[in-house]
C-alpha cells in the first residue's frame, strides 16, 4: 500500500507504472498483430487473437494491481453473475469520466469476453495506445455531419459498413462489443447545451448499437446495460492515479434484444429507426431513475 505517500507522488508513480506497463506489452502485441497480417489463415489468426487477448488482459491485471496499491477501490457491483465468457454481448454504459473505462475493464476481467470499444478514427494517432487499439481490432469510426453528407451522399452508410467489417472479425470468438450511448462524457456544459431531458445523462445516440445489432444480432446473447455511479463525486483520471477513488457502484442488467430488431436496417428503414430509438430512450429513462436512486441512497 502506498497510502503513506503524498497523493501527487502516488499519481506520478502510478502514471509511470501505467506508461511502462503499456510500452512493455506493446511490443509482443504488435508482433503478433503483424504475424496475423502476414499469415492470413483462419487457424493462425484465431491463435494470434487468443494470444493478443491474453496480452491485453495482462495489461489490465497490472492496472488492477496499481489501483489496489494506491487505493484500494471498493466496488459495489451487482448483476455480473448473469454473464459468462462463452457468449457474445453488446455492452453500453453511462459515461462520466475516463475512469469509466478502467472500471469496466476491471469488473469485466474473467467475467465476460475482452471488451472491444468503438473509437473515433482520430484516436488511432494516440501514441502507442492507438496502435494497440488497432492491433486488437477495435472498430474505428469516422463520423460525418449531416451537412457533409448532404454534399457527399456517397459517404452515407460508411459507419454501417465499418461496423459490419469489424464485427465480421468477431465471429470466430466470443466478444463483448462496447459502445457509450451518449457518445461523449457527461459535463454540466454539454448537458445544458443539449437541453437533455434526463437529469443525470446526455441524450443517447442509438445508431451505434443499432449497427452492431444489424451486423451481429444472431450472435449476441443480449444487451448488457451498465450503470456506473461514484458516491464520492465523479473522479478525474488523475484522481484514480493518486488513489483518491475509494468507492464505485456498478449495476449490470442483461436485457434481451427484441427479436423484431434482428435483421433490420437502421439506415434505411425509418419506421424501424423510430421504434429502435424509442426502445433506447426507455432504457435511458430507467437508467436516469436508477442513478437518481443511487445518488439519494
Amino acid at each position: 500500500m502506498l497510502s503513506f505517500l503524498p497523493a501527487p507522488l502516488r499519481g506520478v508513480l502510478t502514471g509511470l507504472t501505467l506508461a511502462v506497463n503499456t510500452i512493455f506489452w506493446f511490443v509482443p502485441l504488435l508482433s503478433f498483430s503483424l504475424l496475423k497480417l502476414a499469415l492470413p489463415f483462419a487457424p493462425v489468426q484465431r491463435h494470434c487473437r487468443t494470444i493478443m487477448t491474453w496480452i491485453a488482459n495482462s495489461w489490465i491485471r497490472v492496472n488492477m494491481f496499481w489501483m489496489w496499491l494506491v487505493g484500494p477501490v471498493r466496488f459495489d457491483t451487482q448483476g455480473m453473475q448473469q454473464l459468462d465468457m462463452q457468449h457474445s454481448y453488446l455492452i453500453t454504459s453511462n459515461h462520466q469520466s475516463w475512469v469509466d473505462i478502467l472500471v469496466l475493464q476491471h469488473q469485466g476481467l474473467g467475467r465476460i469476453p475482452f471488451l472491444k470499444f468503438f473509437l473515433k478514427q482520430e484516436l488511432i494517432w494516440v501514441p502507442v495506445i492507438g496502435i494497440c487499439w488497432w492491433a486488437l481490432e477495435f472498430p474505428f469510426m469516422k463520423r460525418y455531419s449531416k451537412a457533409y453528407l448532404a454534399k457527399h451522399p456517397e459517404k452515407a452508410g460508411t459507419d454501417l459498413d465499418t461496423t459490419r467489417k469489424a464485427c465480421a472479425k468477431f465471429r470466430s470468438n466470443p466478444v463483448a462489443v462496447f459502445n457509450f450511448l451518449e457518445g461523449t462524457r457527461l459535463t454540466p456544459a454539454k448537458h445544458a447545451r443539449q437541453q437533455s431531458p434526463f437529469k443525470h445523462l446526455l441524450k443517447p445516440k442509438a445508431g451505434g448499437i443499432a449497427f452492431v445489432i444489424d451486423a451481429m444480432g444472431d450472435q449476441l446473447q443480449g444487451l448488457v446495460n451498465t450503470t456506473i455511479h461514484y458516491p464520492d463525486g465523479v473522479p478525474t483520471f488523475w484522481d484514480l492515479l493518486c488513489g483518491r477513488v475509494r468507492n464505485v457502484v456498478v449495476r449490470v442488467q442483461l436485457t434481451e434484444i427484441p427479436a423484431e430488431f434482428i435483421g433490420q436496417r437502421y439506415d434505411s428503414d425509418e419506421a424501424y429507426r423510430l421504434k429502435f430509438q424509442q426502445w433506447v430512450n426507455e432504457l435511458w429513462v430507467a437508467k436516469d431513475a436508477e442513478l437518481e436512486q443511487l445518488k439519494n441512497g
